[in-house]
């Protein structure tokens, strides 16, 4: 069964429009996290991790959001993100139940590892420069 040329486009819209909301908020978190480092690395250090992991989950939001913007490497940029936010409701905000605790976090693990799943969509950075 075809799709109808509107169809298509539609959801190649909406493919876009859920990976540039996606991205847009780890990169903002990830940037974030970077451009206060200190704080970022102290904040982890409660949670009893060492501060490699704040360099790691800061750089993989910050480098992940942005994939997930451009199209490219969407299944391993939604793979990472789904773990960094799994680790952020296991670390931080599991205990504070569902609403008001983790329901954003669970959000953003479950539509990275839909993007993950169901690939880029059309509007990549890749096929915007004549690539297939």
């Amino acid at each position: 069964m075809m799709m109808s040329k509107d169809k298509a486009m539609c959801a190649e819209t909406g493919m876009f429009l859920i990976r540039l909301g996606l991205g847009l908020v780890f990169v903002a978190h990830g940037w974030g996290k970077i451009g206060m480092m200190d704080g970022t690395v102290s904040f982890f250090g409660t949670l009893g991790l060492a501060p490699f992991f704040a360099y790691l989950v800061s750089w993989v939001e910050f480098l992940a959001g942005l994939a997930m913007i451009l199209g490219v490497c969407t299944k391993w940029a939604g793979i990472l993100l789904a773990l960094v936010m799994a680790g952020a409701i296991w670390y931080v905000k599991g205990a504070m139940g569902f609403l008001g605790g983790y329901e954003l976090d669970l959000t953003l693990l479950l539509v990275a590892l839909g993007v993950a799943f169901t690939g880029p969509g059309s509007f990549t950075v890749h096929k915007l420069f004549g690539g297939k």
